[in-house]
């Protein structure tokens, strides 16, 4: 299919990811937005070059709302259908041509955080890009009003970070109007009530959750005194008192039980085995295979999680909180650009979500958390972000991966046309 910057989609079925309805109506695209949508009755203007859809379904653009993407390997995820992805620390200046890429770019729209702000000695080493390291919290406070004006959408903290730099970042994100998002996997100090109390309002991971569900507990706690936890079938009634308390703060969730999954699976990672998969290993072969090689060390720090995060995820949805799907791309081996966050979406119903919550943690839910009012839907005034289907996601969420084409800002792509932008890039 040709770019044109107006054309209609006719003969498909558009999937309301709000209600879970299925139309057959026609989409006109102008521009690289959604200009209107006939009713399917209603006659169609015969001036307009038309892609017919028929048998096939449509839902909006997917969401990643955790990654950390590159230029290096952007393409991946809009040839599995990501057209949106939420960057949880990076450095804005280098992803600045995928910020400012044009709408129709095969690299998805990135909504990004900068450097995240963690505590001394600073969990992924000192200060460098993409990661800041105080124990100050005027230092932190300076660091907050930097990141705001070089752009950054949220603020990401970490593990080592002390509470009093915590409460210093939150304030003075308040002033900028930015909200702040945390990991705290590796905190020893800081609960996830603590962080919600102090104003923290995004949990990546579902992190902290386990320290406020079990206090005293950590990852780097001696396990010998906390055998008495079962991880696979953990507590469902503190799990539940904790999150109606949290719930108070109405704080968001990104489970990622990708990672957890993919930990838990190690060696043996789950692989669609397509083309996305395929480059995606070649890319991160060196990441990978050191990570494989330890795989007893990473099941150790996170895939023993798996089911906690679950059970905490659901029982916070049950409960009216915001969850969303994320993948962490590239943490670990298998969490390939894309194509993991179908995987995300499998987990999800894994886990007791139906079919069209998931769909709606990728896309309308995933855009309202972060108050992006132009994608998640297939709506009049919306972004052209659409991904066509060969099957019915509502009856299998894996269908979701019988991807024929993606539009991205109105433009259609094949999926190997976005790999070949991936090497063209590559080879420049």
């Amino acid at each position: 299919m040709k770019r044109n910057n107006h054309k209609l989609l006719t003969n498909g079925q558009i999937i309301d990811v709000e209600s879970g309805a299925i139309s057959h109506r026609a989409i006109e695209i102008t521009n690289g937005m959604i200009e209107r949508i006939y009713e399917e009755k209603e006659a169609l203007p015969g001036h307009i070059e038309q892609v017919d859809l028929h048998g096939k379904y449509m839902i909006p653009g997917l969401i990643d709302m955790h990654c950390h993407i590159q230029e290096a390997f952007a393409p991946h995820f809009v040839a599995a259908g990501v057209t949106t992805v939420r960057n949880t620390a990076g450095d804005t200046q280098t992803l600045s041509p995928l910020i400012e890429a044009p709408i129709d770019a095969p690299t998805p729209m990135v909504y990004a955080s900068d450097s995240l702000i963690d505590g001394e000695p600073g969990l992924w080493g000192p200060t460098q890009p993409g990661n800041f390291v105080t124990d100050d919290p005027e230092v932190a406070r300076k660091e907050v009003r930097r990141q705001a004006s070089v752009g950054a959408k949220f603020i990401k903290v970490y593990g080592l970070i002390q509470a009093d730099v915590l409460r210093a970042v939150v304030e003075e994100a308040n002033q900028v109007n930015l909200e702040v998002s945390c990991d705290l996997l590796h905190s020893k100090k800081i609960d996830a009530m603590t962080a919600a109390k102090l104003g923290v309002t995004w949990f990546e991971h579902a992190s902290g959750f386990a320290q406020g569900v079990y206090p005293n507990w950590h990852v780097h706690a001696d396990q010998e005194k906390w055998t008495h936890i079962n991880w696979q079938n953990p507590d469902q009634e503190k799990i539940k008192n904790f999150c109606e308390e949290i719930l108070q703060y109405n704080v968001k969730l990104c489970p990622t039980f990708v990672v957890q999954d993919q930990a838990e699976r190690l060696p043996n990672y789950w692989d669609p085995d397509n083309s996305i998969s395929k480059t995606s290993e070649e890319h991160f072969e060196e990441h990978w295979k050191f990570l494989l090689k330890n795989s007893d060390a990473v099941q150790e720090q996170t895939g023993f999680l798996n089911t906690f995060v679950k059970t905490v995820a659901k029982t916070y949805a049950d409960l009216g909180g915001t969850v969303v799907a994320g993948s962490d791309t590239p943490a670990l081996p298998g969490i390939f650009p894309g194509m993991s966050l179908h995987r995300e979406l499998e987990l999800f119903v894994e886990a007791g979500f139906t079919p069209l919550q998931a769909l709606q943690a990728a896309t309308i839910k995933a855009a309202r958390s972060i108050h992006l009012d132009t994608i998640g839907l297939i709506k009049e005034n919306y972004v052209a972000n659409v991904v066509i289907l060969d099957e019915n996601p509502l009856e299998n969420i894996s269908h979701t991966q019988s991807i024929t084409h993606i539009l991205k800002g109105g433009r259609v792509y094949q999926q190997e046309e976005c790999l070949a932008s991936l090497k063209n890039e590559t080879q420049s």
